[in-house]
């Protein structure tokens, strides 16, 4: 798993790249910070070359979605593959996310 953040204005774009499973997610865990920081603006999660996400990588949205809810920022879910979009309608994080594209 591999995540390339980019910054224009007040906007972070984090470029998930590979498998957001269980080992992933306890590695992106512990490096929350940066992400969680720009949570309190416009974070986009572009979502384009995501393969795979897990439960554990499902928290990992809500973490920050709940970060962004309380420093008054936005999460926006950018790209997401019909696979991803069929765990997200699963799980209901179609209705918690705003998801472009």
């Amino acid at each position: 798993m591999e995540i390339k953040l980019t910054q224009q204005e007040n906007i972070t774009t984090a470029h998930l790249i590979g498998r957001l499973d269980t080992p992933a997610s306890q590695e992106i865990s512990q490096n929350m910070d940066e992400l969680q920081a720009a949570a309190a603006k416009t974070l986009i999660l572009d979502c384009s070359e995501l393969e795979y996400i897990s439960s554990s990588g499902l928290r990992i949205f809500l973490t920050l979605r709940k970060t962004a809810a309380s420093k008054g920022g936005k999460i926006i879910i950018k790209s997401i593959s019909p696979v991803i979009r069929q765990v997200f309608m699963m799980t209901g994080f179609l209705n918690l996310f705003e998801i472009q594209g």
